[in-house]
């Protein structure tokens, strides 16, 4: 073979592999290619094999179906009430119209970065900075909200907004260390205090019952103590019925055994008195009567019980 025929040939073999490779387009799984013909949109190509006219079609992009994370560098942010912080977040969006976010938009995550700057800014700069600590999860919910809104004509769907971290100036973080300390000692001493309340409380509740238990122990030994000296009262009394009885049968007389008595009783008052006296004892006047009595009621008793013996 000439050389300029195998020239020819080589030549004709590298074209037609060229317009094969040209031709034959292989897209992988989750993805889209999006195709134009002399400039214009042709059609989206799915995952698989696909066939283009070469020269007149070509590849203008190729869009990534999966869910995409684009993260958001730390920005100056400045609250309602004036305090400037540094706030970076992470976005998770989704294509779901490879062919408006090819068109729509110049560049999509650019885009989408500037759209999350501009919501952040708004949603923070609408509260002050103890909300922004504390509302994450809101802050998240309206800037997705926002992006959502904003990104729709260009086939984007955003899945969530993270707020990965807010930084305030040191001074404010000095300050709110300090305002967390004085918190904690508050609470502290709020707890210390309803311990000692209700500790109080249980110790004057316990003295309470022990009161009420003492009272009624002592209500009990009372009315114990009464119906034992009731009692021996009684006894007593029975005991003297039974000493009258047995001394009016024997002197035979109700009022000779009545002043026997009263005699008794008499001596037994002078004995007390007796006892108690230093030196000098008094008797009353009437003395000598009860004594006279006395001994007319010694000789009554004997004369009974010789009576008595004789019969």
């Amino acid at each position: 073979m000439e050389p300029t025929m195998f020239l020819v040939f080589m030549l004709l073999v590298i074209f037609v592999l060229l317009v094969v490779f040209k031709t034959i387009k292989i897209v992988p799984q989750k993805q889209v290619m999006i195709l134009e013909r002399l400039g214009k949109f042709h059609k989206a190509a799915e995952a698989g094999l696909n066939i283009i006219i070469p020269f007149l079609d070509s590849v203008r992009s190729t869009m990534d179906l999966r869910e995409q994370i684009t993260p958001i560098e730390p920005q100056s942010v400045i609250s309602r009430d004036n305090v400037t912080m540094e706030v970076d977040a992470v976005i998770y969006y989704v294509i779901m119209d490879a062919v408006r976010a090819t068109y729509e938009v110049q560049n999509l995550k650019w885009g989408i970065e500037q759209l999350t700057l501009s919501a952040l800014r708004n949603v923070i700069g609408s509260l002050d900075l103890d909300h922004t600590l504390s509302s994450r999860d809101n802050i998240n919910t309206q800037i997705r909200a926002a992006l959502d809104v904003s990104t729709q004509p260009w086939g984007i769907k955003v899945l969530r907004v993270e707020l990965k971290n807010i930084n305030p100036p040191n001074e404010i973080k000095l300050t709110m260390e300090k305002q967390m300390t004085a918190e904690r000692t508050r609470r502290a001493v709020v707890t210390t205090a309803e311990g000692e309340k209700a500790a109080s409380i249980l110790r004057a509740e316990g003295e309470k019952q022990s009161k009420i238990v003492s009272a009624e122990g002592e209500k009990q030994s009372a009315i114990l103590s009464a119906e034992g000296l009731a009692e021996a009262k009684l006894k007593v009394a029975g005991a003297e019925a039974q000493a009258i009885q047995l001394i009016s049968g024997a002197i035979g007389n109700t009022g000779n055994s009545v002043q026997y008595l009263v005699a008794q009783k008499y001596l037994e008052s002078l004995n007390q008195i007796a006892m108690n006296a230093d030196k000098t004892v008094f008797l009353p006047y009437e003395a000598t009567g009860v004594m006279g009595s006395l001994g007319g009621m010694k000789e009554l008793f004997d004369s009974s019980k010789s009576s008595v013996k004789t019969h």
